[in-house]
């Protein structure tokens, strides 16, 4: 699910300064008999991520000790799922973000209730509950030209309800499935 560059030489401009580490957490719960996760619309704005679906997080902040404290403090304050309640079980592999010079590190959490999401009205504009099945549904996937600021891409994308995610969000989760689907495999072997 990695997008492709138009212009190589442009996005190797970026790759230059220090990025700013981040963390993100890919909350998996139970709903419907079916496991799910929430991805969060953001409202649109002047940024590098204005209008864009991604899992809940963003920057470090000097009070946390590590980039999961940064992924579970960022749930709390943009869909209110409360920190002390995500039992932590793993990370995906850090991501660099080329638009907004992040190295993101995805945290997966787990509850075993379905929530009810608190979005914060000035981060998020929407929670989009997705059942995890939704995403091996290869109709609802697609590459599409994509153009921010001076990138053009070619982005493969998820479509969720019509939104479409793509760049880290699309390719952390390909990575969850690829994780899901190798411990679906282990546990058919014993």
């Amino acid at each position: 699910m990695a997008p492709t560059p138009i212009d190589e030489n442009r996005f190797r401009e970026t790759a230059n300064r220090p990025a700013r580490p981040g963390g993100v957490m890919v909350l998996l719960y139970p709903k419907n008999g079916e496991l799910y996760l929430p991805l969060m619309k953001r409202p649109g704005y002047n940024g590098a991520h204005g209008g864009q679906v991604s899992f809940p997080g963003g920057k470090a902040e000097k009070q946390d000790s590590n980039l999961i404290e940064t992924a579970l403090r960022e749930t709390e304050e943009e869909i209110g799922v409360r920190a002390k309640e995500v039992s932590v079980i793993g990370q995906l592999s850090e991501l660099f973000i080329i638009a907004s010079n992040f190295k993101v590190l995805p945290t997966v959490g787990v509850i075993d209730y379905t929530p009810k999401f608190i979005p914060d009205p000035y981060e998020v504009e929407a929670v989009l509950e997705v059942p995890i099945s939704q995403f091996y549904d290869m109709n609802k996937r697609g590459v599409e030209e994509m153009r921010f600021g001076k990138y053009v891409i070619q982005s493969p994308y998820f479509n969720v309800g019509g939104h479409l995610v793509w760049g880290a969000t699309a390719m952390m989760l390909s990575e969850l499935l690829a994780v899901i689907d190798d411990v679906e495999r282990d546990l058919l072997t014993f």
